[in-house]
Order: C-alpha cells, then structure tokens, then sequence
C-alpha cells in the first residue's frame, strides 16, 4: 500500500491522533517521520540518518511555517471577518496536509522497494532516537499500540 493511503488509514485508529499528537507537541517529534519509520519497518541506521536530515530541512521550510500560521488563525482576529479567517484558515490546513504528503512521499522514496522488518515499536523507538531528543517509550508503546 502506498504510504499516503496507509498513513491516513493508520491516523483514523482509535488512539493515533492523540498519540501522534502528544509526540510532536509535548515531544517535539516529527509524526510524518515516525509514521514512515512504521510504515517502512525501519532499522537501517543510515537510512534513518539520512531521513531525518530530510525531514528537518523540510519540517523547516514548510511543516512548522504551516503549522503556525494555522494555529494562529484558529482564534478570532477582530476586525477580520470569521468567515475569511475561518476560510483562510482551512485553505492553510490544506497546505499543510499537502506538505506531509510530500514529506511522507519522499520518504518512500528514500525507503524503495525493501522493508526493513522491523517491529512498529522498535521502527518508533530507532525513529524518535535519530531525532532527538528521544521520546519516552511509554509515548511511543502507545501510538504502537494505536496502530496496532
């Protein structure tokens, strides 16, 4: 399966936004990274080297940039009307899914035919360790078991 669509069928199981969302707000972990880390069973340190220097450069360039700005237009911004802000706000968020496809889609791309077999909690573990600061394994066993 293509890892957009199983990225996104992976993210609508019960648990996974929240785990995924703890992960990069409290741990600062880059989810796009550690859901390809599961999706391509990683454990080829390289590869994983060389995947979060991808990931960094474009969490960056557009992933934190778009995030902000969507975050920052999710309250009331008087005298901007509601529903231009709301609209803006949405078209945003749009932008900002279409860069984790793209960060996702490069990553397969990094990853080609072979999976590396590992298990999702020790793919999770290696994954969030490259990034750094390491996120508790706690954290991460839970969005393991999310998806499953």
């Amino acid at each position: 399966m293509a890892i957009w669509e199983w990225t996104l069928e992976a993210y609508a199981r019960p648990g996974a936004p929240e785990a995924c969302l703890r992960l990069q707000d409290r741990f600062g972990q880059n989810t796009d990274l550690l859901l390809w880390a599961v999706w391509a069973e990683v454990k080829d340190a390289g590869l994983l080297a060389k995947a979060v220097e991808v990931t960094r450069r474009w969490d960056e360039t557009a992933l934190t940039p778009l995030r902000a700005v969507r975050r920052g237009l999710k309250a009331a911004l008087p005298p901007v009307d509601d529903g231009a802000r709301e609209g803006l706000r949405e078209d945003v968020k749009a932008a900002e899914l279409r860069a984790e496809r793209v960060l996702l889609e490069t990553l397969a791309e990094l990853t080609g035919q072979a999976r590396g077999g590992a298990h999702a909690l020790d793919a999770l573990k290696a994954a969030s360790a490259a990034w750094s600061p390491a996120a508790p394994d706690a954290e991460l066993a839970a969005l393991a078991a999310a998806l499953g």
